[in-house]
């Protein structure tokens, strides 16, 4: 962003709103003056999650973005998911509250490394996990998210090879699950980095009964601990479907506020971080607000563009994964 963007954007996010204004209300007539659908990712705060239209994990996300008849996504998530409700509805306006809210796992991942990367292996068929940049999904054969990455990979010959990028740590749990050889990208979520093993195992010895839940982006010394290991998505049908009571919840916390609304009866403790801090909330995802959500309907900015030769690139790899993810019934 440059210094003009940043201008506008401070002077955007610093204008008044009355406080009297009833801000749920104001969206929802505003979704119907425009056409718009609000899409939220499950770490998102819960005034937004319970403002949303349809709240997901990015594969579900990804599935509304690709079928809605709305003429403006907003886009309530990080700017990769943003970036991926353009690649698949190109003609459509898609706005993100705050376009700073962006993602360390997908700068971890630079483009033209990665491209050099990807010619050290002129063989391999390459896997994005859909956590990456417009220009990464570009340079990709199959985008994959947390929920389909294992099926993906199965769904491929057993003598095909395979880059997996950016997460190290899904990438290597996926080839755990599959026993497949896969060559991985070195890169990481901070969130997911974050936890303390140490701290986790004492707050079990405080919770005995609770079951632990992680999602695949934990470091292994993690997923060891874990008694459910998946995406946002299916660590809360797990904690729904199961009998327990008690959970430690070991991903971004904004889901335990899904997690709370679907099962007023039972307990989630998020899962402690190795620093100072006592929560493990992204704060990419935390710079969205339902104020910056309202602002950004009615002024209709930020807008997330995409060029059109990535878009034409970025979006082959993407349809990749929902047909095969509409095949296996995912």
């Amino acid at each position: 962003m440059d210094i003009f963007e940043e201008i506008k954007m401070k002077g955007f996010h610093d204008e008044y709103i009355d406080p009297s204004l009833d801000l749920f209300a104001e969206i929802e007539k505003l979704k119907k003056e425009k056409n718009a659908v609000v899409l939220a990712h499950y770490y998102q705060e819960g005034d937004i999650q319970d403002i949303a239209d349809y709240i997901g994990d990015s594969l579900g996300l990804s599935q509304q973005a690709a079928k809605t008849d709305a003429d403006v996504i907003v886009f309530a998530g990080v700017h990769f998911m943003a970036e991926t409700a353009k690649i698949l509805s190109p003609n459509k306006k898609v706005l993100l509250p705050d376009l700073k809210a962006g993602c360390s796992l997908a700068d971890s991942c630079p483009p033209h490394l990665f491209k050099k990367f990807k010619e050290q292996y002129p063989d391999h068929l390459v896997i994005t996990y859909v956590n990456c940049t417009a220009e990464l999904k570009a340079l990709s054969d199959i985008v994959c998210t947390s929920s389909n990455a294992v099926q993906i990979v199965e769904s491929l010959p057993p003598e095909q090879k395979i880059i997996f990028g950016p997460d190290r740590n899904l990438g290597a749990w996926v080839a755990k699950k599959t026993g497949r050889d896969l060559v991985l990208w070195n890169g990481a979520c901070m969130v997911h980095e974050i936890f303390s093993r140490e701290k986790i195992t004492k707050l079990k010895e405080r919770y005995p009964a609770a079951k632990i839940l992680a999602h695949p982006e934990c470091e292994q010394v993690i997923l060891e601990l874990a008694d459910y290991i998946g995406s946002t998505t299916g660590i809360l049908k797990y904690a729904t479907s199961s009998p327990e009571t008690e959970f430690i919840v070991a991903t971004e916390s904004g889901i335990i506020h899904q997690m709370e609304k679907d099962n007023p009866g039972k307990k989630f403790i998020p899962a402690p971080p190795n620093n100072t801090c006592a929560c493990n909330d992204c704060p990419h995802m935390k710079r969205n607000t339902l104020e910056k959500l309202y602002l950004c309907m009615k002024n209709e900015m930020p807008e997330v563009t995409v060029p059109g030769h990535i878009i034409e690139r970025a979006v082959k790899p993407i349809e990749r994964m929902l047909e095969i993810s509409a095949r296996l019934g995912l």
